[in-house]
This record gives structure tokens, C-alpha cells and sequence, in this order.
């Protein structure tokens, strides 16, 4: 096929298209021309394949606790046997969760169509992470509408303007969850999840059923925050309040992820797991990843010691299991076009994208989920990074030149 689809064939014009298709399924057979360089087949798609990969515990387990939740509402469910139980969940969820999925990947590869089409080169393959991790930033009542204008914003403006894969400023997930964020932030504010009633309708014949809010782990944080929390309508001190809250949200239940929250971000044990084939296979950055987790507890730590609060008064290690602050370290912060290059960079950005997010998380309760705010704030601030760390390096090294 391909000498019809390359130039002067009779379907040139569509060359990009041919292109994605046929590297996607063999490795590209462009070799170097002069020099001698070392290769292997591990290109651009099958490193994105790899995150894709790494994403799939982090979306089976939302699919089931979304379904999870939604049948939280539904009266006489638990007399179910486990494993149908499991079952019913699992496909409830899958019910909800597959169609943002298909509406996330289905807006962004069109739009990368085009300006493949456009700008006459093959798909750009970050989108295959991309497409997959908007969708487990969202919550699992997201409007689909809002879905695929967060998705086409987050492409065009996050990436195609700025040249594509490799070349955008912010991670791209990130983004169309921030503009969904201050566009619709009843939606999106993190301290709310939303339960339709759909097991209901799937398992009776009720006609409707209106849906309830429920509050996530960081919404009942953010309640918190008043000097005089209250414990079933009274006011309690401050140690009992945090007692409280770790009854209701046990850290052994917040770590494996069974509490409300965005699809894919509950479980930090999904997020670990997808962490182990990141850094096995030198896709994801361990530096990044471990000073992330160190400068979310050290901030936590050093709001122990200011107290006055349940919010300040909960233990350091509740904040790195709860939210979605161990998803964002693992697939967030990690992105390699837009975190820092340098290896001691990769320390200092991790470190401080961590403690700002803890930070954010806490002392403003306009934003119960601040991780999303630091890893971009951080984007933003890789390249200075890199810049100091080298011209440090310089200097160091000119020092040494001159004693010599």
C-alpha cells in the first residue's frame, strides 16, 4: 500500500494518515544516512504505549469504586454474592467511565487529524497518554460536553499552538482540567462527588431518581477548617475532630482508594503500581516521583507543628493518600516535556511541586485539590530550573578551571 500514500502517489495527500497507522503497528524503518548512532525499536509511540500501560490499574480501579459509589445509593444490593457484587459494580462504572473515555480520545485525535492533515506529519503520539489521563482527572459526573470542549482546549491551545508533542509549555491533562476548573467550578471544585442513582435504574423499574451529592475525603477536609469543627452538629476539639475524620476515611481504605473521588485518583495503590513499570522501564523519573512524595510530608509535617485545626492537626501521611496527590506524582509531575531535565532539577522541581501542593491544599480552601495548581506552576518554572542547575555546573566547573 504504501507507494500510493507517498509522495507522487495517488493518495499523497493522506500520507499522514498512512503514516500513524503504519508506525503505530512496526517500528519506523528510517535509518541514519552518515555517522554511526545506537538504536533500538523503543520509539515515541511505544514510550507513550508503556504510560498507557502503566494508567490501566489506575482505570480498572476507578471503573469498579465509581460503580462502587453509584451503588452505595441503591437499597438492597448487599444481599448480592461477592463476586456478582463485584461484577455489578464493575460494569456499572464501566457504564459511566467508558463514555468519557471515548469522547476524551475521540475530540483529541480529530484535532490532531487535522493539523497532522494541516502540517502534513503523522498523529502526534502524546495523545495517547494525554487521552487517558483527562479522563481520570474528572470526576465520573462530568458532562461529556464538557469533556470534549476541556479536551479540544487543552489541545489546541496547550500543545498544536505551540508545535505539538514535545513542544508544549504545560502537561495537557492538566490543563483541560484546569480550564474546566475555573470555566465550571461547581462541577470541578474536588470537594464534591456525585452519585445519578444509575444502579437504581439498571436494577429496578423506577422511572427517575434523582442523584445526591456526596462529600469526597478532600471535601470533608476543607470543612474542617473552621477553628471550632463540629462532630454531628457539635463542637469538638481539634484531635477529636481529626479522629473523626479518620474513622470515616480509615487510612487503609484511603490508601487502596476506596473513598469517592475523580475517577482514577483514589487508589495510591493503583498509582504505585503504575509507578513500578514507569521507573522499570526508564519512562518514568524516580527522582521526580520520591522528592514529589518527600515535599508533600515535609509540608505536611511543618503544618503539624502550626496546628490549631483539624486540618492542620491531620498526620502528614493522610495527605499523601487521600485526593488525588499520589496520581499527580506518579503521571503528572513526571511528564518528561514538561518537568525538569537536569537530575538534580528533577529533585528540586519535584520536591517543591509536592510542598506546594500540600500547601495549596491546606491554607486555601477555595482549592481542596491543589495538586493540579502546583504541577502547573511548576511546568512553568522547570525551565529556570534547568537553567540555575547548568549555570551552576558552569560556574563550578570555571571555578575549578581557575584553582587548576
Amino acid at each position: 500500500m504504501e507507494p500510493h500514500f507517498i509522495k507522487g502517489g495517488k493518495y499523497e495527500k493522506w500520507n499522514p494518515l498512512f503514516e500513524t497507522l503504519a508506525t503505530f503497528a512496526f517500528t519506523p524503518k528510517l535509518v541514519t544516512n552518515k555517522g554511526t548512532h545506537i538504536r533500538d525499536g523503543v520509539d515515541l509511540k511505544r514510550t507513550m504505549f508503556t504510560v498507557v500501560i502503566a494508567l490501566i490499574p489506575c482505570l480498572i480501579f476507578g471503573i469498579y469504586n465509581t460503580g462502587h459509589w453509584e451503588m452505595a445509593v441503591v437499597e438492597g444490593n448487599r444481599d448480592l454474592p461477592y463476586f456478582s457484587e463485584m461484577l455489578s459494580k464493575f460494569l456499572m462504572g464501566l457504564a459511566i467511565v467508558l463514555p468519557v473515555v471515548v469522547v476524551s480520545y475521540g475530540v483529541g485525535l480529530t484535532i490532531e487529524f487535522i493539523f497532522g492533515m494541516l502540517r502534513g506529519h503523522s498523529l502526534h503520539e502524546g495523545f495517547l497518554v494525554s487521552g487517558m489521563l483527562i479522563p481520570l482527572t474528572m470526576p465520573a459526573d462530568v458532562p461529556l460536553w464538557m469533556v470534549g470542549l476541556a479536551t479540544a482546549f487543552a489541545v489546541i491551545i496547550g500543545k498544536e499552538i505551540f508545535g505539538g508533542t514535545g513542544m508544549n509549555v504545560v502537561n495537557i491533562a492538566l490543563t483541560a482540567r484546569a480550564f474546566l476548573f475555573f470555566a465550571y467550578p461547581t462541577s470541578m471544585s474536588g470537594d464534591k462527588v456525585w452519585m445519578s442513582g444509575l444502579g437504581e435504574k439498571m436494577n429496578t423499574n423506577a422511572a427517575d431518581l434523582d442523584g445526591f451529592s456526596g462529600a469526597t475525603a478532600l471535601g470533608d477536609l476543607a470543612s474542617f477548617m473552621s477553628d471550632k469543627a463540629t462532630v454531628a452538629g457539635e463542637a469538638v476539639q481539634s484531635n477529636l475532630a481529626v479522629q473523626s475524620f479518620s474513622n470515616e476515611y480509615g487510612a487503609w481504605e484511603a490508601f487502596m482508594g476506596m473513598i469517592p473521588g475523580s475517577i482514577g485518583e483514589t487508589s495510591t495503590m493503583a498509582c504505585l503500581i503504575g509507578a513500578l513499570l514507569l521507573v522499570f522501564t526508564g519512562v518514568g523519573s524516580l527522582r521526580i516521583i520520591l522528592s514529589f512524595f518527600i515535599g508533600g510530608f515535609v509540608m505536611g509535617l511543618l503544618l503539624n507543628l502550626v496546628g490549631g485545626n483539624p486540618y492542620l492537626d491531620l498526620p502528614a501521611y493522610y495527605h499523601l493518600i487521600i485526593g488525588g496527590f499520589a496520581f499527580g506524582a506518579v503521571f503528572m509531575a513526571t511528564d518528561p516535556v514538561t518537568a525538569s531535565q537536569t537530575a538534580t532539577g528533577k529533585i528540586i522541581y519535584g520536591f517543591f511541586g509536592g510542598f506546594l501542593a500540600i500547601m495549596i491544599r491546606v491554607l486555601n480552601p477555595a482549592y481542596p485539590e491543589g495538586v493540579f495548581l502546583a504541577i502547573l506552576f511548576m511546568n512553568v518554572m522547570a525551565p529556570i530550573i534547568d537553567h540555575y542547575v547548568v549555570q551552576a555546573n558552569i560556574n563550578r566547573r570555571l571555578k575549578r578551571l581557575k584553582t587548576i
